[in-house]
């Protein structure tokens, strides 16, 4: 059976260890074989942007750009729309792979059979 997981990042540098942790756990899921999707929302819908994780900085932490790294290149990353929206924030302005999506996706990805969900 697949194995996979959702994980939805709320928090950005407003709460560094919240962040990190949710990245962390992706990407270590990610390692372990898992079907990955990082949802960002809230202030962390800014590391959808070229550059912003590598002004991400948290002692003892593995660097933010290789973990989004990995996470696009293993995993799906997604970024909210209305999150998007209210930092005017448009599909031209993201990461190459990062897909904009909203709550009907989100919950589409969360109600599949064997999945499993965190919110950081």
């Amino acid at each position: 059976m697949e194995r996979r997981l959702v994980v939805k990042v709320t928090a950005g540098s407003d709460a560094p260890e919240r962040c990190s942790q949710a990245f962390t756990v992706a990407t270590t899921a990610l390692a372990a074989g898992a079907t990955v999707s990082l949802w960002l929302t809230g202030e962390s819908a800014w590391f959808a942007l070229p550059g912003r994780a590598a002004e991400f900085e948290l002692p003892h932490a593995a660097p933010l750009p290789d973990l989004l790294d990995a996470l696009l290149a293993g995993g799906t990353v997604t970024l909210c729309t209305q999150c998007a929206a209210r930092r005017d924030i448009g599909p031209g302005d993201v990461i190459p792979g990062v897909r904009i999506a909203g709550s009907p996706t989100f919950v589409e990805e969360i109600m599949a059979d064997g999945v499993q969900a965190l919110v950081y």
